[in-house]
C-alpha cells in the first residue's frame, strides 16, 4: 500500500479550515444585517443581534416601502442597469475588437487615448456643463449614454479577444464574412466568458449608482432611482431620533415609531432592499467570471 505520507493531509486540512473561516467571514456581516432589519428597532439598540433577530418584525421594511417612491424607482433602475450593461457590453467589446487587429494602423494612438482617460479626469464641474450642452440634464439617457464606453472594460476585452487563434477570423474571411460578420458570429460567442464577467462589473456599478441621480436628475421625481430613494431615506433616518417622519408614512404613530424603527433597523432594510436584487444576477455569471478574469488579463 503506497504511504500518502502528512504533507497532502496537513494541508487538505489547513485549506478546509481556512475555507470554513473564510465564508464565515464573508457570510456573517450579511447574515447579521438581515438580522437586524428584521428586528425590532428598539431592541437592536440594546445589541447582542448575531445570526437571528430577537423580537420579530416587518415593520423596518413597512417603513423603507412606505413612501411609495421606492417601486418606481426600482425599475427605473433596471431599466438603467440592463441598457447600460447591454449597451456598454456591444459598443467596448465591438471598439477592442477593432483596436485588437493588428491591420489597423491607429490602434496604438487610440488605445492611448482611451488609458489617458483612466488617469485625468477633467472634473464635476466641466462633466455637469458637457452634461447641459448634450441637453441630458433631467433625462434617462443621462444614466446610459455616458456609460457607454469603459476605457477599462475594452483593455480586458481586447486582451482577451487577442489571445483568440487567428486562423478562426481567417477562415471566416476565406469563407467571405466581413469584418461585422466576424465579429458577430466569430468573437461575440468566443467571448463569453470575458463579457460575462464584463457584464457583472458593470451591472453592479450601474445598479448602485445614485450620484449622477442626485446631479442631473433630482428635480425629476419620476426619474428617481432606488439607490438614490434609498440614499435620501437613509439621510432623513439620520434627521430625527426613530425617524418619525418616515413611520409615520406607514401608517404608524411617532410613539409607536420610536419603539419600532430607529436609524440602525432602516439602515440595515435599506441594504438589504439594494443588495438582494443585483444578488440573484451573481450565480448566473459564476461560472464565467474566474474564467474571464484570467484570460482576459494575462495572455500567453
Amino acid at each position: 500500500m503506497r504511504n500518502i505520507g502528512l504533507e497532502p493531509v496537513l494541508f487538505s486540512t489547513f485549506n478546509t479550515v481556512f475555507m470554513v473561516c473564510l465564508v464565515i467571514v464573508t457570510l456573517y456581516p450579511f447574515l447579521n444585517t438581515i438580522a437586524v432589519s428584521l428586528n425590532a428597532g428598539n431592541d437592536t439598540i440594546r445589541g447582542g443581534i448575531y445570526l437571528w433577530p430577537r423580537e420579530w418584525t416587518i415593520q423596518n421594511y413597512k417603513a423603507v416601502f412606505a413612501s411609495g417612491t421606492i417601486i418606481p424607482a426600482f425599475w427605473i433602475s433596471v431599466a438603467r442597469t440592463v441598457l447600460s450593461t447591454i449597451l456598454n457590453l456591444f459598443l467596448t467589446t465591438m471598439l477592442a475588437y477593432t483596436l485588437s487587429r493588428k491591420e489597423y494602423v491607429f490602434r496604438k494612438q487610440i488605445t492611448f487615448v482611451f488609458v489617458l482617460t483612466m488617469y485625468f479626469n477633467a472634473g464635476l464641474i466641466p462633466n455637469y456643463f458637457l452634461i447641459k450642452d448634450l441637453h441630458l440634464l433631467n433625462s434617462f439617457w443621462v444614466y446610459v449614454i455616458p456609460t457607454m464606453v469603459s476605457a477599462f472594460n475594452m483593455i480586458v476585452i481586447r486582451t482577451y479577444i487577442g489571445s483568440l487563434h487567428e486562423s478562426l477570423m481567417e477562415s471566416a474571411r476565406i469563407d467571405g464574412a466581413g469584418e461585422f460578420k466576424i465579429f458577430m458570429k466569430v468573437v461575440l460567442p468566443l467571448c463569453k466568458p470575458v463579457l460575462a464577467t464584463i457584464a457583472l462589473f458593470v451591472a453592479v456599478g450601474a445598479w448602485n449608482a445614485w450620484f449622477d441621480a442626485f446631479i442631473y436628475t433630482s428635480s425629476r421625481q419620476n426619474l428617481s432611482t432606488l439607490q438614490y430613494e434609498l440614499m435620501k431615506l437613509i439621510s432623513s433616518s439620520m434627521n430625527a431620533n426613530g425617524n418619525p417622519s418616515v413611520a409615520n408614512g406607514a401608517g404608524m404613530t411617532a410613539d409607536s415609531v420610536r419603539d419600532q424603527v430607529t436609524p440602525i433597523s432602516i439602515r440595515a432594510a435599506v441594504t438589504i432592499v439594494a443588495s438582494v436584487p443585483i444578488l440573484l444576477v451573481y450565480p448566473f455569471m459564476q461560472k464565467y467570471f474566474v474564467v474571464g478574469m484570467n484570460v482576459g488579463s494575462v495572455k500567453e
